[in-house]
């Protein structure tokens, strides 16, 4: 890393220097960002999560903008062509855009129109007419070079403005000015593509069919669906500016301003086919990578933020469960599961057409909860789920074990996975499925890392953004939700340990090889025993591992085993062990932490914290939507009710809310308060209960609005 990235870091993100250079110098010494936000507060100066990450990202794109700075001074240097000028614009750029355009005159390029002009000789007439003082005369000028391929004084005067056209389409200047044109004034505008009217996929982009937005501040996913309907081949898709006014602002920027009027009039028309040719395409091509970036940046966040609500979902503690994979002729799935998730018994129930078995159905699903003691329903929320609730209730199963609808999504694409395999190499893929049910209301977190969170359905247009930047962010949430809740050494599995700091992939399945061989962890310090598990990796992991039946208590907590020995001094100065000391309300009332300054005060804080609840669960405890038993298809719908609704999803223009049918309705931003709602996460999270009010019902498209003002 150069040196001076962490000065230009802090600049950019307008960061405090010293902070920013210690979590440089801990980033480069491997530590991760969960471990420095939580462990390393005094070196950062309390920088949270948030800040870390973009001082992360910001590092790697400073890195990877000089490394291509140097590559273009070498290539540049190798054509013996580096003045000490250019390499100090060169080494000033602080953009890719900026770098790019400074190299363009000297990147390799393809045989153009230029280039034979140059070869044929009319280098030297297109400096002339680009001089200070330009040329009274072009055509005298010109029939100096009439000779071999230049036919005549048109054939010169042609050649000389291709050069000049390139010049301008390779002028950094030029290219900033219509970058800036085209930001502040570009518009896009959409139809249906001719022909595409009556396509069957064409109602997907009714609302783009005739579609006119600035592009400075176009919502992304707007801009998405248009690239995808593009893309489809049912929309045509259109940048526009003013044309004529950004060539003569162009023009105003190039043209030699003492020049004579003739040659002054073949520079401006060699710019304005510059614009035509070179500049605009070239332009256009760069910008909507810009504007595509933007997009994506957008619908990534959504998507990130939308997992972490999923992911960080309360868990059902303590409850044994059975869960039911719905459906109508195949008949619904029953699993039993244990408080752990382990899987204890399954059959098949059809209390739905065609079969309607309800009397078999309820003895089976009796037998079930009574021979493994389960108090906990877990109900897929797809194909037949309102008909199973209902048959729940009216056979008074639900009467005494409590019914939980719960999200479908990925897992179909868990059951057919390797992963579920080796986990269940004796059962198909209707009992992995209803396990991964169950399991998601048993431990929400624990459950969907092992599922491709594309897969999992909180997001939007993800598979239309920049697959690894979308990959790179999910991975991120993803830690960051695992090493905030932290896990139990000896109950995780490999993919719930891969997330943990310092830990990985292959790590993780060593850990959980030696657990096997050697039996439960009985400490944190155990795990060193692991073999290739060095200090290192033990130094970012264990702070966020768990062992609940350790001989330490704070095995249990959030505390770092490095801060050990600061709870034994403050017990010890209380006349106590640390086991008497954690969870003992009125003896840490009693601590001063100004006495153990030393420690520093951020860490003594985060201390003291873990030690008044030592072993909590930041995710809460689970809440179930109780929808209205009257409403189950579209069709009972109408305006004006007032139902219960459970947020599913969450998206740039609103919330999409499960009202216990199939179709989810759509809360649009404009419904969500009295004053303009930009972000609808500001206002609902994902899980979330909610009264809601049906202001619209369209059943020939299956669309349902709501609203939640005055309510």
């Amino acid at each position: 890393m150069n040196a001076d990235i962490p000065a230009r870091v802090a600049a950019s993100l307008d960061l405090p220097l010293r902070s920013v250079a210690a979590t440089a110098s801990l980033l480069a010494m491997g530590a991760t960002v969960p471990f420095i936000s939580r462990y390393r507060k005094e070196h950062t100066g309390g920088l949270d999560e948030t800040a870390i990450r973009s001082i992360e990202t910001e590092i790697r794109r400073l890195e990877e903008l000089d490394r291509r700075r140097d590559t273009i001074i070498d290539t540049i240097s190798e054509q013996g062509k580096l003045t000490a000028e250019l390499e100090e614009r060169l080494r000033a750029a602080t953009t890719a855009a900026a770098l790019e355009d400074l190299y363009l005159p000297y990147r390799p390029k393809r045989r153009t129109r230029a280039t034979v002009a140059r070869e044929r000789g009319l280098e030297p007439l297109a400096r002339m007419l680009m001089s200070a003082s330009g040329l009274a005369d072009p055509e005298a000028a010109a029939r100096r070079f009439v000779a071999g391929d230049v036919a005549d004084t048109g054939a010169a005067l042609a050649g000389a403005s291709d050069i000049i056209a390139e010049w301008a389409a390779e002028s950094p200047r030029l290219r900033s000015r219509l970058r800036g044109i085209m930001r502040r004034t570009a518009s896009v505008r959409s139809v249906i593509a001719p022909g595409k009217e009556d396509h069957p996929d064409a109602a997907k982009y009714r609302t783009y069919a005739r579609y006119s937005h600035p592009l400075r501040n176009i919502p992304s996913h707007c801009y998405l669906a248009l690239r995808r309907g593009q893309a489809e081949g049912l929309l045509r898709v259109s940048v526009e500016i003013d044309d004529r006014a950004a060539v003569d602002s162009l023009a105003e920027a190039f043209v030699p301003r003492a020049g004579a009027d003739a040659s002054r009039r073949l520079v401006a028309a060699a710019v304005a086919d510059s614009y035509r040719r070179l500049l605009r395409p070239s332009i256009d091509t760069e910008m909507a990578a810009e504007w595509k970036e933007r997009a994506d940046g957008v619908a990534i966040n959504l998507f990130s933020g939308n997992l972490r609500q999923l992911l960080m979902a309360a868990p059902l503690r303590g409850r044994r469960i059975l869960a039911l994979d719905p459906g109508f002729r195949t008949g619904c799935k029953a699993v039993a599961l244990d408080a752990e998730g382990n899987l204890l018994d399954h059959d098949v129930v059809y209390p739905n057409p065609p079969q309607a078995d309800t009397v078999g159905a309820m003895r089976t699903l009796m037998r079930l909860i009574d021979d493994h003691e389960l108090d906990a329903i877990a109900l897929g929320d797809r194909t037949a789920s309102r008909e199973t609730e209902a048959f729940l209730r009216s056979s008074g199963i639900a009467d005494f074990t409590e019914v939980f609808v719960v999200s479908e999504n990925g897992a179909s694409v868990y059951s057919a996975s390797p992963l579920a395999g080796k986990e269940f190499p004796d059962h198909d893929v209707t009992v992995r499925g209803a396990v991964s049910i169950g399991r998601r209301l048993i431990d929400p977190l624990a459950e969907l890392v092992k599922i491709d969170p594309k897969s999992i359905g909180v997001g939007q247009y993800q598979h239309d953004v920049d697959q690894s930047a979308l990959r790179d962010a999910l991975d991120f949430t993803v830690m960051s939700c695992v090493n905030s809740v932290g896990v139990d050494l000896n109950t995780a599995s490999p993919q719930l340990l891969s997330y943990i700091s310092g830990i990985g992939p292959a790590l993780a399945e060593r850990i959980v090889a030696y657990r096997a061989a050697h039996g439960a962890f009985a400490s944190r310090r155990a795990l060193l025993d692991v073999p290739r598990l060095g200090a290192k990796a033990f130094e970012q992991a264990a702070g966020f591992l768990r062992v609940p039946d350790s001989a330490n208590p704070l095995d249990n907590t959030g505390i770092h085993p490095e801060s050990y020995p600061l709870v034994e001094r403050m017990a010890a100065d209380l006349g106590m062990d640390t086991a008497a000391l954690a969870g003992n309300a009125e003896a840490i009332a009693r601590i001063d932490p100004a006495r153990y300054a030393d420690a520093g005060e951020a860490t003594v804080a985060d201390v003291l914290d873990e030690l008044r609840k030592p072993g909590r669960d930041p995710r809460g405890s689970a809440d179930n939507a109780d929808f209205d038993s009257a409403i189950h298809t579209i069709d009972d719908l109408s305006e004006g009710m007032i139902l219960t609704g459970k947020v599913g999803n969450i998206t740039a223009f609103g919330a999409f809310v499960d009202i216990g049918i199939k179709e989810h309705g759509l809360l649009h931003v404009s419904q969500m308060g009295a004053r303009r709602v930009t972000d609808p996460s500001t206002v609902v999270s994902i899980g979330d209960i909610i009264r809601v009010r049906v202001i619209g019902v369209d059943i020939d498209r299956r669309r349902i609005s709501l609203s939640i003002k005055d309510l």
